[in-house]
């Protein structure tokens, strides 16, 4: 964060018992589904119309640049986060940054929750969690646990996975888009069952003063009409050959095709993220990056608003 789906997937999730030094990566949903069918994150874009300044959105992020899947199967790499019972005891947070615009704590963030990059890394440092039974999704940025129990983090924001209702506009959460990062992450899980069905979160160099829905928040003052606001969807060309690609490709590049990118965040041209799972074949996610931004289009899915 530089200023910061999953349709009816049931999936049982034995959550281990948390300890000091390492809770466990989370896998599946916890049971719940990942906001309803209804939500921004599960609308198909293949057929939308497509942006008259498609041509100039892709020139700012790199027509002439490549995917890049910024994780794989070292630890170290993707955007971890934990399943947790509902009974999680909940901590204090304290706002570092954007107290405003957070949801104030406690949180059920357990001591030794996976973070960003592990628990000695600089960069974003997300921590994300999501609660069985509650289907609570709960998400910090620059996030550093205290040794009472508590943690500091610049962001934070609390999701009912049952309702697509938006944060406030104008306000961030642990994206600068003010987004959920877990809707938009592709999981190993998905990769399993044959299919992705959300839009796929990814970042650019510079965005523009605004955002469209389902974003609430921008991370910019340009007035560059030709960056794209945070919320911008992309879409893979339908017509972009994939059949050569290894099978994870291949289900990951149809759901770009079928439910496209979605601008989250300020960072690197084309990063998407996935969550940190040890089963990633770094050599079959190494192919996607002969994909050329060019291959993508931009689509209308509604205004740009400047203001909360």
């Amino acid at each position: 964060m530089v200023a910061a789906g999953l349709g009816a997937i049931v999936c049982s999730v034995g959550v281990a018992s948390a300890t000091t030094a390492s809770y466990p990566l989370g896998r599946g949903t916890g049971g719940c589904s990942v906001f309803p069918k209804s939500s921004p994150w599960h609308e198909k874009v293949a057929d939308l119309p497509v942006s008259p300044l498609s041509n100039e959105y892709i020139a700012s992020i790199g027509a002439d640049l490549n995917l890049h899947p910024d994780f794989g199967h070292e630890r170290a790499y993707g955007i971890p986060y934990a399943v947790v019972p509902a009974g999680q005891p909940k901590v204090a947070i304290h706002f570092t940054a954007y107290g405003s615009q957070s949801n104030p704590g406690p949180y059920p963030i357990p001591a030794g929750a996976p973070v960003e990059g592990g628990q000695s890394a600089s960069g974003d440092r997300h921590v994300i969690v999501l609660a069985q039974g509650t289907c609570k999704l709960y998400e910090l940025w620059d996030a550093y646990p205290q040794a009472d129990g508590s943690w500091d983090a610049g962001s934070g924001a609390v999701f009912n996975l049952r309702s697509d209702k938006l944060r406030p506009n104008g306000w961030t959460s642990a994206d600068a888009a003010g987004l959920s990062i877990f809707a938009g992450l592709i999981r190993y899980d998905e990769i399993k069952r044959g299919y992705i069905n959300h839009a796929i979160r990814f970042t650019v160099p510079e965005t523009q003063a605004g955002f469209i829905h389902p974003a609430t928040h921008f991370a910019s003052s340009s007035t560059n009409p030709d960056l794209p606001p945070m919320g911008l969807r992309l879409r893979l060309e339908s017509s972009y050959p994939i059949a050569t690609f290894p099978r994870t490709d291949r289900i990951i590049l149809q759901a770009m095709k079928t439910y496209g990118l979605i601008v989250a965040d300020n960072g690197s041209p084309w990063f998407f993220q996935g969550a940190t799972d040890p089963r990633w074949n770094d050599n079959v996610l190494d192919a996607l990056k002969t994909v050329p931004g060019s291959a993508f289009q931009v689509v209308e899915t509604g205004p740009i608003l400047h203001t909360g």
